[in-house]
């Protein structure tokens, strides 16, 4: 069975986790896994799955892998990643997929999460965004400007990296922290000089805005996606092992996606209420396709980490890599998919 709520996080509850508002107990020990229970004994269970604008369940869906489940599911829609990581500490949700900077301030937050996947977005949908007769032309050009963007998203990330790039630091400019929603409504009033937001976000302004960007992610940030599962689901038995089974569901999903383009960008814009035009261009270019958990990208985490701590976005840096758990890897691993 599948059950979905609607039900959109509020962004105090982002806040609350930025602001460490989570247990200080220490979550960066290692974590055993438990011994994998037989599918036929999850008769019952109801994994709980954090999803944004639709994602992770529409394609779940439409590739007909939530079909003969030995388990239920049930997703809860957010707003960005934050408000997932702290739902998981939380016991909300049992896992999520979130861009690449989310883990890190629920890494500096000591949250009761870890990253046990990661997915290549290729961060051609994480843009900066100005309206087409904005004076600015590039990111130097920021200096004194106003950047709407939703604090500890990818969005967030990637706005640091290219003012650090720049030159800059976010004291030289003024960061607006708003959820997608009241972002875009502060941007089309004015309100905002840029807009820094990611897919499908990005894909559905240049579609219904006079807008250009001055800069986007790829090559620039790694681009990932992290499958995010809360500690205590992955110290359940059951849980774990329902997790490692939505995970190979999951990438093997992607693969149908990724082979079936059009028919997947059509399903996913009729799901979550897109124009096709925006679903195609969003799915085409962001699709996240599984990928190896490797020290590099662990070690290019780290790199932005240390970057939000030396600019005073979080208090310290933590070490990344006490929050990744590589127990599903070799499920996973047959399954990635090299971009295109």
């Amino acid at each position: 069975m599948v059950r979905s709520s609607r039900i959109v996080a509020a962004a105090a509850l982002a806040i609350g986790l930025l602001a460490g508002c989570v247990s200080r107990a220490d979550q960066s020990a290692p974590q055993a896994a438990p011994e994998t229970v037989p599918l036929s004994e999850l008769s019952g269970l109801t994994l709980q799955i954090g999803d944004q604008k639709g994602g992770t369940e529409a394609l779940l869906r439409a590739a007909g892998a939530l079909d003969d489940l030995p388990y239920d599911v049930a997703f809860s829609t957010f707003t960005s990643g934050p408000p997932q990581i702290e739902a998981a500490t939380a016991g909300k949700i049992d896992f999520a997929i979130t861009g690449n900077t989310p883990p890190i301030f629920g890494a500096a937050s000591n949250a009761k999460v870890k990253v046990v996947s990661a997915y290549d977005g290729g961060g051609f949908g994480d843009q900066l965004l100005v309206h087409a007769d904005s004076p600015i032309q590039e990111v130097t050009d920021l200096r004194g400007k106003s950047i709407a963007l939703a604090k500890g998203s990818s969005a967030h990330g990637h706005t640091l990296v290219q003012l650090h790039r720049a030159g800059l630091t976010p004291d030289d400019v003024k960061l607006v922290f708003l959820q997608p929603a009241d972002a875009l409504s502060a941007f089309k009033q004015g309100r905002v000089d840029v807009w820094a937001v990611w897919d499908p976000y990005t894909a559905q302004a240049e579609k219904e805005l006079p807008v250009r960007s001055i800069a986007q992610a790829t090559g620039v940030t790694n681009g990932a996606g992290f499958g995010v599962a809360s500690a205590a689901a992955l110290a359940d038995p059951k849980r774990n092992t329902a997790l490692a089974d939505l995970l190979v569901r999951y990438s093997k999903a992607v693969k149908w996606a990724h082979d079936n383009r059009d028919e997947w960008a059509a399903r996913y814009s009729a799901e979550v209420g897109l124009d096709p035009e925006v679903g195609a261009v969003a799915q085409g270019r962001s699709l996240r396709l599984p990928t190896d958990l490797s020290d590099e990208l662990v070690a290019s985490e780290q790199e932005m980490a240390d970057l939000f701590a030396e600019s005073g976005q979080i208090a310290s840096a933590p070490d990344f890599s006490q929050w990744v758990d590589r127990r599903f890897a070799d499920q996973l691993s047959p399954l990635y998919i090299e971009r295109d």
